[in-house]
């Protein structure tokens, strides 16, 4: 796997402080976020509306507080996966509803996939009944989460690697 490098043109600190803020909050009104930046509204605005259009900002999205949904169990799971039904595998596992997340890794595993349900019991019993049947899926380990840290996210502009 090729990881892929993209000129993404001349992004400066105004353009990284922007993308931080609305990572720890996307709800923040221009205004108020102009107002916490120091920045100027039109500014503010043009700048996320330009930074929307290049794709660097994907979409706004919110974050669901599971625990308050009834489903405070949390677990990461390392597969191994037959590399001649790695696809059809990466499609079912995606399909099953305890699932959160699927990232293929390198190293011990080749992917990682994010549970979430009621109980420690119903995750063990996802992975035994569901998750370890899906064909393709030849071993399977369970990490339960203990606690969930999100930490302040700032960004800096990157070195091109093709520079």
């Amino acid at each position: 796997m090729q990881v892929k490098w993209r000129l993404v043109g001349k992004l400066d600190d105004v353009d990284m402080k922007i993308l931080g803020s609305l990572y720890q909050d996307a709800s923040v009104s221009i205004p108020t976020l102009s107002k916490d930046l120091g920045l100027n509204l039109s500014v503010t605005y043009s700048r996320i509306k330009r930074l929307t259009k290049r794709q660097i900002i994907k979409q706004f999205t919110i974050i669901v507080d599971e625990d308050r949904l009834g489903l405070p169990a949390s677990a990461v799971v390392g597969v191994n996966l037959d590399p001649k039904q790695r696809d059809q595998a990466l499609s079912d596992m995606s399909k099953l509803d305890q699932v959160r997340g699927i990232q293929e890794v390198t190293g011990r595993f080749d992917a990682f996939v994010t549970l979430r349900a009621k109980t420690i019991e119903e995750i063990y019993k996802i992975v035994a009944e569901s998750l370890g049947k899906v064909p393709g899926v030849n071993q399977a380990e369970t990490f339960i989460q203990v606690e969930k840290i999100r930490p302040v996210v700032k960004f800096r502009i990157a070195n091109n690697p093709q520079s």
